[in-house]
């Protein structure tokens, strides 16, 4: 009530000034006439014409002095609606970067003020389309290049065989096996879209339950030590042995936490270690993974999460496939998910990634 009274005193702040205007013309319109019917009046007894035609001239005179008075006092006022006029203008032939300059506390201020504020909106709002089309771009482009890449080499293998291209029992396995660690790789490709693409939805569900973290993380180690020890790296586990219960989708939260150790081992230096940790107070549970890898610039790290961004492949390890630059993100989507977080302090050769949950439901979708 107090805000639509206040709104009602504004809104008559132009309607005072073209009233006080109006006043004004009408008051100097009256006194010039008043002013001239005295003059006629004390010189018009000799002149017998200037009497009979001076009631025909003293309203013209009334209406056009009070129209030129009423023009020059609105003038600022017409030259605002004008500036108004041609500002829409400009912004909708498409400039959308110019500004209307009218500097009022009235009601023409304030409108001045809500069409800049909605253009500054609709730049954003375009820049923001733009920013999705480029990225849309972005995704047709890293799906083509990094589906292609083991899908070419599926069918060069296929053809080897098809062809019986190749000299012993040993190197035709050698083929089958190649053939099969590409479609593997295809098809966590394809895996590690058809998540990015769940979790980006409107509204992703989570299937979560009460789990034991300490439990997941352990069990999830057990089945990465012998990989890690394929790679020359060694496994330094700093995880406790307490229970720790919260309520998480327990598959996207072990797909997380895959994402980040197989991220350590792909750009850890080797030989080497991979340090895990689990550390928990009365509100959440920090997972921790530390390696030792090449330094990245400072605009490597802020796009380390961006979807489909890879560092340069110099860092990648011999052996070891690269994905589709989808691991990081799908792990930050899943941690957001959980109303957690996931963040990367960085110094010279040492990355630690923080994961870390609530250890609440905190509003999430069931």
């Amino acid at each position: 009530m107090i805000r639509s009274v206040k709104q009602s005193k504004r809104k008559q702040k132009i309607q005072v000034n073209i009233l006080l205007c109006m006043l004004l013309s009408l008051l100097l319109a009256v006194t010039l006439n008043n002013i001239l019917i005295y003059f006629v009046y004390q010189i018009g007894t000799s002149m017998d014409w200037l009497e009979k035609i001076f009631p025909y001239f003293i309203t013209p005179f009334f209406i056009i002095v009070f129209i030129i008075t009423f023009l020059i006092l609105t003038r600022r006022i017409v030259n605002d609606l004008m500036t108004l006029e041609r500002g829409l203008q400009t912004i909708t032939e498409g400039e959308l970067s110019y500004r209307v300059p009218v500097q009022r506390q009235d009601e023409l201020g304030r409108v001045a003020f809500n069409i800049n504020q909605m253009t500054e909106r609709l730049e954003q709002q375009i820049a923001k389309e733009r920013k999705a089309e480029q990225s849309k771009m972005e995704l047709i482009t890293g799906i083509s290049h990094d589906l292609r890449t083991p899908l070419t080499s599926i069918i060069g293998y296929i053809e080897l065989l098809r062809s019986n291209s190749f000299q012993d029992q040993e190197e035709y396995d050698r083929f089958v096996q190649n053939t099969y660690n590409k479609a593997t790789h295809l098809k966590k490709l394809l895996d590690d879209l058809f998540e990015y693409t769940r979790l980006s939805s409107i509204d992703p569900h989570l299937n979560a339950h009460r789990m034991d973290l300490y439990q997941l993380l352990n069990q999830l180690l057990f089945e990465f030590e012998p990989i890690a020890h394929e790679n020359e790296l060694h496994i330094i586990k700093e995880i406790g042995s307490t229970s720790v219960f919260s309520i998480v989708d327990s598959d996207k939260i072990a797909r997380a936490i895959d994402n980040l150790l197989m991220n350590a081992l792909k750009y850890s230096f080797k030989p080497g270690a991979i340090r895990i940790r689990m550390l928990t107070d009365h509100k959440q549970v920090t997972i921790e993974v530390e390696n030792r890898g090449t330094p990245l610039t400072r605009e490597q790290q802020d796009k380390l999460f961006e979807r489909f961004y890879k560092v340069d492949h110099s860092r990648s390890s011999e052996g070891i496939q690269t994905g589709a630059g989808l691991g990081l993100s799908i792990a930050r989507n899943i941690a957001e998910l959980h109303r957690g977080s996931l963040t990367l302090n960085h110094e010279k050769d040492l990355f630690i990634f923080k994961l870390e949950l609530p250890l609440e439901a905190g509003g999430l979708n069931f």
